[in-house]
């Protein structure tokens, strides 16, 4: 038993941990951080130990799905798994052709690779329109393999303005969406799918981690960082002994929508905290309000869905 809070994950009705893992940190260099497959072992045993039983990993991420595989298929009743679809095996990365011949050899690749015979999940890892999906049979496809239990349900990583569209056809059992304080503009499409019975993955919930990936730009404000929008909206005075990652990440946990948000980390003492932050839970409603009220203020809220 853990002591992690877990929620539905929508329809699909499987209880996964409101903290997931993101696996992209183990795709190894020089895409990603250098990493052993002996550190690789070692952080994804820590992860199920400490009860987390939500694990998200992609073909684009390099050695991920191999090294889940050697790491911890011995255990693979202990966690849902989720990885990606569209990718090309051994393509560039970000390279994503979606045929139905792709879907499937992606597929039966990543069942292969993580010493499986299903996936939980399988995801569109790119957040196409209804006819992009249906074009050359890639959606198609995904449903065939449904069919055979190769998948047992299927998903979307995607984003605005797609979205929406995506959750209307009613074939996508979860959502992949981006969201964490300092970027709000899924917030009401992340409700939107919670509602429609989808199961919702945020990612980017600790706002890319560490204080100093803040510094990339803001898109809904050109010229403007993470870093800015925190500064500006004075969050720090929010914080009441919480480090900006922790109260970043309670916040993400505060949206009623949300199923589980994955945070990806190689350091198992930045596991412990993330651990530690998730058990204690959403942040109080009234901070979350002045939060928001904060970063309202400052420009660049939630945007309409």
């Amino acid at each position: 038993m853990t002591d992690l809070p877990t929620r539905k994950l929508g329809r699909t009705g499987v209880a996964v941990t409101t903290l997931g893992f993101g696996a992209m940190e183990l795709r190894g260099a020089p895409r990603g951080p250098d990493i052993t497959d002996a550190e690789a072992e070692q952080i994804l045993n820590r992860v199920l130990d400490s009860g987390i039983n939500f694990i998200d990993t992609s073909i684009d991420y390099g050695l991920s799905e191999e090294r889940i595989g050697k790491s911890i298929a011995h255990r693979r009743d202990e966690y849902f798994l989720a990885s990606k679809c569209g990718c090309v095996v051994g393509g560039a990365q970000g390279e994503h052709v979606h045929t139905a011949a792709n879907i499937r050899h992606g597929v039966e690749n990543s069942l292969r690779l993580l010493k499986t015979d299903h996936l939980d999940l399988v995801q569109f890892h790119r957040s196409l329109t209804p006819a992009e999906f249906e074009a050359e049979g890639a959606l198609q496809e995904a449903l065939k393999l449904k069919r055979e239990g190769k998948v047992r349900f299927l998903g979307v990583s995607g984003t605005l303005p797609n979205l929406v569209q995506q959750i209307e056809l009613g074939v996508f059992d979860a959502f992949q969406i981006p969201y964490s304080a300092l970027q709000r503009e899924h917030e009401d499409v992340i409700s939107k799918a919670a509602e429609a019975g989808a199961g919702t993955i945020i990612r980017g919930g600790v706002a890319r981690g560490a204080p100093e990936n803040w510094q990339r730009t803001y898109y809904m404000l050109p010229g403007t960082t993470l870093q800015d929008r925190w500064e500006q909206a004075k969050l720090d005075d929010l914080l009441d002994g919480a480090s900006r990652v922790e109260f970043t990440l309670r916040f993400t946990l505060s949206h009623p929508g949300l199923s589980t948000t994955i945070v990806g980390t190689r350091n198992p003492e930045h596991l412990r905290a993330n651990l530690e932050a998730a058990r204690k839970g959403p942040l109080p409603a009234h901070v979350v309000a002045e939060t928001k009220r904060r970063l309202d203020g400052v420009g660049a809220g939630s945007a309409p869905a």
